[in-house]
């Protein structure tokens, strides 16, 4: 069964259920894929629609940032809930372990020596890692990795 399937049927499921807060954020998911797939005349797979879920997951960490930092703790603690609920699409996450490890050995197989050799690094990384790691975090291994610090 496709993600797309799996969210599918947790929405049918949360509709039976009547759980609200689960179904509202759900439809939101199915809505992005959906206008994803109108916009571009595509249909999802698995690692475009855990690449909309990503997007969404860090919308949601920006949104609860701003919103404890303007006193909202009621908007924060639903964007939380809605955070909750995405990352149950997400796959399991890398240890910092496996992602450095991973990060040395695309520096080896991409040869790279310079910081200007990053863009290789990161096309070799970003398709393996996608959805399993914060790429921000990845990116700053690479840095890292590539300045010999």
């Amino acid at each position: 069964m496709s993600l797309k399937d799996q969210i599918t049927e947790d929405m049918k499921t949360a509709m039976r259920a009547k759980e609200a807060e689960r179904l509202a954020t759900i439809r939101l998911i199915l809505a992005e894929i959906k206008r994803k797939e109108v916009d571009e005349q595509i249909t999802l797979d698995d690692a475009k629609t855990l690449a909309i879920i990503e997007k969404m997951i860090k919308q949601r960490k920006d949104s609860i940032t701003q919103f404890e930092a303007g006193n909202r703790q009621d908007l924060a603690d639903k964007e939380r809930a809605e955070l909750t609920i995405l990352s149950a699409y997400m796959p399991a996450g890398l240890s910092d372990e496996e992602i450095a490890a991973e990060v040395a050995a695309a520096v080896t197989a991409s040869g790279a020596a310079a910081p200007g050799d990053m863009g290789k690094v990161m096309g070799i990384l970003k398709p393996k890692l996608a959805g399993r790691a914060d790429m921000t975090v990845v990116s700053a291994l690479v840095k890292k990795a590539l300045s010999g610090a």
